[in-house]
């Protein structure tokens, strides 16, 4: 429920009270709301309504197969970035290595 608050300010006897009223503004509709408006929409689209309705739903899978198309392309190029930053820091170890030189603690 969206409640908005407004603040008055009343001066009573030279001091300062602050009195807060709640006014609701907007919340759901309750059961004879939902009525009202299936017999406007019944009255609006008639027998188009199951058509209105399967076009909603296609529109609906689409637009969740293109969001799980994107998830699993950002998913993808996540794991290639993870493959390459492990193959930098490969790279990196080895060269640390190499520059060390040779182990001294293996003489015998």
């Amino acid at each position: 429920m969206l409640c908005l608050i407004i603040g008055l300010k009343i001066i009573k006897e030279n001091k300062m009270v602050e009195n807060t009223q709640h006014i609701i503004a907007f919340g759901m509709p309750g059961g004879w709301e939902w009525i009202i408006i299936l017999i406007v929409a019944l009255l609006i689209f008639g027998r188009k309504l199951p058509d209105v309705a399967r076009s909603v739903g296609k529109s609906l899978n689409a637009f969740k197969k293109g969001l799980h198309e994107v998830e699993d392309e950002v998913n993808e190029t996540k794991q290639e970035i993870d493959k390459e930053v492990d193959d930098v820091k490969r790279d990196i170890a080895n060269d640390i290595k190499d520059a060390a030189g040779p182990d001294d603690s293996r003489k015998t």
